[in-house]
């Protein structure tokens, strides 16, 4: 994909699957959900005459267990011998990093932490952050739908693109969000005859695409121009993870309405009468939920509005530079160190992003480390941990940390990130110990093909560690 994001999975992965239980992630302080690595089990043939009954299932009860504050504590030297072999790997090229301990903040190992790099999608961790720092845990988002003249119903982009056109009760890839579904059934009941549909998106205003993004990315699934109003991320195909973009997200919306509704007329973009009247309106999933689903899929689309939310709720503009302004800015008034930062995005898709590893590994730490009255930030960012796919099990570390291979697998948590040449994974990590370690990690230079396997390979003698 040229110099973009480079996904290392088969298109078309269908999040419709028959899951089994077979492992439980029980990092109590440092998660806020139970977390499940599971596999795909397909049912089988009768059996035959004779053959035993199969014995009853397995019950599996959830739990969240308490890491233990008295489990033993690792060493910078300890750490720095576990992970040498690894960390001198030629696959990572140009390698930076840092290495903490969650309970106590304690730098256990860093090289190069607080030089700038190409963060590529770990810029994710800055954007949730400062989303769950600067928004309500539980703010929505609310499109709507106003009547206009002559027939027209005009519908009001509030900056959601995890809307819906899926059919109602069908499978969406965002969690719980509204849908046009639902919003034709509310137009049908409020007796409106419609003649035709129009879109209002002046609820953003500027580009909406960036100029360091390539537009080859829209056809390429990983980014689409950013809109005010979209449906499943601006996919063509509404589930699959990496579909094709379409480059007028609002106008297909509208289309998906006016379909909905049986209209056969040009969708056409307008602005709302003031003061015109509400017949329809859909909200999305809480922030929570929105930003999770931002990191466990890596959404470029979700990500850059989720900054634009930010900006308008901060008082600023409406405009993919205000999310950037917004990112930072929050970070910095919660007392994190962005002097070395440059966001030309949040979403992490332009090279001309430089983030150090040092606040990378910091915000895992804070979201990782012990809770108390005394530490709102670490309450706060502590639900983006829930996020974080699993190494070897869901979203992005679906495929990788191959189980049996590197003991990682079930217990590192992690951000991942890739552009041509650069890869970078950031999260946290259970030892064999018990010792719940934040680590952030970035390689340069060469292949992601060859560069995340040496990074899970590090993250994975983390895994192992008693280093004392």
């Amino acid at each position: 994909m040229g110099a973009r994001k480079q996904h290392g999975r088969v298109r078309g992965r269908r999040r419709a699957l028959v899951w089994t239980l077979v492992s439980v992630i029980v990092l109590a302080l440092i998660a806020s959900s139970a977390s499940f690595v599971a596999f795909r089990m397909d049912s089988a043939d009768d059996l035959p005459a004779g053959v035993p009954p199969r014995p009853a299932p397995i019950t599996a009860t959830p739990a969240i267990n308490p890491v233990s504050t008295q489990a033993p504590q690792p060493t910078a030297d300890g750490v720095t011998r576990q992970i040498a072999a690894a960390a001198r790997a030629p696959q990572l090229g140009e390698f930076t990093g840092q290495v903490s301990d969650s309970l106590t903040g304690a730098i256990l190992w860093s090289k190069s932490p607080n030089t700038p790099r190409v963060p590529a999608s770990n810029t994710k961790i800055l954007t949730a952050a400062a989303a769950l720092l600067g928004l309500p845990h539980d703010a929505r988002l609310t499109t709507s739908v106003v009547v206009g003249s002559d027939g027209q119903v005009i519908v009001k982009g509030a900056g959601d693109p995890t809307l819906s056109a899926q059919p109602t009760r069908a499978q969406t890839f965002y969690t719980d969000p509204g849908r046009i579904s639902d919003l034709a059934e509310q137009i049908r009941k409020s007796g409106v005859t419609v003649t035709s549909v129009a879109v209002d998106t002046s609820a953003f205003s500027g580009p909406t695409m960036d100029s360091s993004w390539s537009r080859a990315d829209i056809a390429g699934g990983d980014i689409a121009p950013i809109e005010s109003l979209m449906t499943d991320g601006a996919r063509i195909d509404a589930l699959n993870e990496y579909s094709p973009r379409v480059d007028d997200p609002a106008i297909t919306a509208g289309e998906q309405l006016a379909k909905a509704l049986d209209v056969d007329a040009p969708v056409r973009s307008v602005t709302a009468p003031a003061g015109a009247r509400t017949i329809a309106s859909v909200r999305s999933a809480p922030l929570v939920t929105r930003v999770n689903d931002m990191l466990r899929y890596s959404d470029n689309v979700l990500a850059e509005a989720l900054g634009i939310e930010l900006s308008v709720a901060r008082g600023g503009p409406a405009t993919l530079a205000g999310g950037t302004s917004a990112v930072t800015q929050t970070l910095a008034d919660n007392k994190f160190d962005v002097a070395d930062v440059t966001l030309r995005d949040t979403s992490g898709l332009s090279y001309r992003n430089l983030v150090p590893a040092a606040l990378l590994d910091k915000l895992m730490a804070s979201a990782s480390g012990p809770t108390g009255a005394d530490q709102p930030v670490d309450t706060k960012i502590r639900p983006m941990l829930d996020g974080l796919p699993v190494a070897g099990g869901t979203g992005t570390l679906a495929d990788r940390f191959t189980v049996g291979e590197n003991p990682g697998a079930g217990w590192v948590r992690a951000k991942t990130g890739t552009l041509t040449g650069v890869s970078s994974l950031t999260g946290i990590v259970q030892t064999v110990d018990g010792r719940v370690l934040s680590f952030a990690l970035i390689s340069g230079g060469t292949s992601p093909a060859d560069a995340r396997p040496a990074l899970d390979a590090v993250a994975g003698k983390l895994r192992e560690c008693g280093c004392r």
